[in-house]
């Protein structure tokens, strides 16, 4: 038995391979020729060598690989074993190389990880004992970590520690669901939708910290559209197309507009994708999440000098369409009412700030619209002041001699 011949015509040739089985005469018997692969047997979260028929499509050789100490690598073409479950020996014979070696390597990765998996489910019931980092993030350790991160339910600080522990844990996992969605594989989407929905019921604040930062969450999100019990849903396309905050005025500060897309994709996540899997106490941690952000977005807002003046200067544009004006007063009724995520002192300071750059002056002109959205927005950002603080308001309507109660009672 040699290596096969070259054919310089052929497709996929590195993964080329010749399936040899040996007979009663020791001898070995040509079983055809086709291309190997890697991959999840049927309805298990197993893994083996499929070899399909490069003529006929039919498959050559379906074989579970074994954690067993079976495999031999031969002339750098050759991969042999004895098969346990058909008691006969197998080989493959490699047109290339680099497709030997690429098999042989993803053979040992997954006897590591079976090896990893032995000693992972030995000490599931004490998982401090001996568990001390991570498997590698690879599509063979999938199911493992998934367990790994369903046991946090028993131990959830201890996974939790696990999983922040490894530097380039949320970084590979991204990239593998990157390379997963690539090349459609869709077993491997589903356990990362798994391990990710999991990792997100840990309810940690450090690790929301890394999963919503910039650099992950699109990927978190994308990860999250591959639900295996419900149908695909296109979450990152509605994100890119959606955003909180309208940028009526151009906001500068890169950190304001990082704030605004965390803010409105956490809210997506607790209420549009995992609604039901959530609890209060993680419901919880994310409200305050998304209170912190609009806390710090109002903060930083209110402190540009030049960011409300522009916005108020644009709503006092004589010329100003219906349409860009309700746009506009949406935004100010939005941003009034986020301030209530500040404290007290600053609500204050921040009312009366915008009452000396003249926003009442607006709401007089924005209630005689004749547009009854617009009134109506206006009268919620008054209800908003009376609210908060009615000398505000009635100090205002003593000087106009009571015109916008007026306005108010149309």
């Amino acid at each position: 038995m040699g290596s096969q011949d070259k054919s310089p015509n052929s497709n996929n040739t590195t993964q080329r391979v010749k399936v040899y089985r040996l007979n009663e005469d020791g001898k070995w018997d040509d079983q055809g020729t086709g291309h190997v692969t890697v991959d999840y047997l049927e309805r298990s979260e197993d893994l083996g060598l499929f070899v399909i028929d490069e003529e006929d499509n039919e498959t050559l050789l379906l074989h579970r690989i074994s954690s067993d100490d079976i495999y031999r690598k031969q002339e750098d073409t050759i991969i042999s074993w004895r098969d346990p479950e058909f008691s006969t020996e197998l080989a493959l014979s490699f047109q290339e190389t680099t497709g030997c070696s690429y098999i042989w390597d993803h053979i040992c990765s997954l006897q590591r990880n079976m090896h990893f998996s032995s000693l992972a489910n030995e000490t599931f019931n004490n998982i401090n004992s001996e568990l001390r980092e991570l498997p590698p993030v690879e599509l063979s350790s999938l199911p493992l970590i998934l367990k790994i991160v369903e046991s946090g339910i028993a131990d959830q600080l201890r996974v939790t520690e696990l999983i922040l522990n490894d530097q380039d844990f949320f970084r590979k996992l991204m990239e593998l669901f990157r390379i997963c969605e690539d090349l459609e594989n869709i077993d491997g989407l589903h356990l990362i939708f798994k391990i990710v929905r999991g990792i997100i019921l840990l309810n940690s604040a450090q690790i929301f910290e890394k999963i919503f930062g910039d650099e992950l969450i699109m990927d978190i999100m994308g990860c999250l559209e591959y639900d295996p019990q419900g149908p695909l849903t296109h979450h990152r396309n509605f994100l890119k197309e959606h955003v909180v905050f309208k940028e009526v005025v151009p906001i500068k500060d890169p950190v304001v507009l990082s704030k605004i897309h965390q803010t409105y994709r956490v809210g997506y996540l607790k209420d549009v994708i995992l609604p039901r899997a959530l609890d209060e106490a993680i419901v919880g941690n994310l409200n305050s999440i998304i209170h912190s952000n609009n806390a710090i977005i109002v903060s930083l807002l209110k402190d540009d000098n030049t960011f409300i003046k522009e916005l108020f200067a644009r709503l006092k544009v004589p010329t100003i369409s219906v349409e860009s004006k309700r746009t506009l007063v949406d935004f100010l009724r939005e941003f009034c009412t986020l301030s209530k995520s500040l404290q007290m002192v600053h609500q204050h300071r921040l009312f009366r700030d915008l009452v000396s750059e003249g926003i009442f002056d607006i709401i007089a002109d924005v209630l005689q619209s004749e547009d009854y959205k617009l009134v109506l927005t206006g009268t919620d950002i008054l209800v908003l002041f009376q609210s908060l603080d009615g000398n505000i308001l009635r100090s205002y309507v003593s000087r106009q001699e009571g015109a916008l109660l007026g306005l108010m009672g149309k």
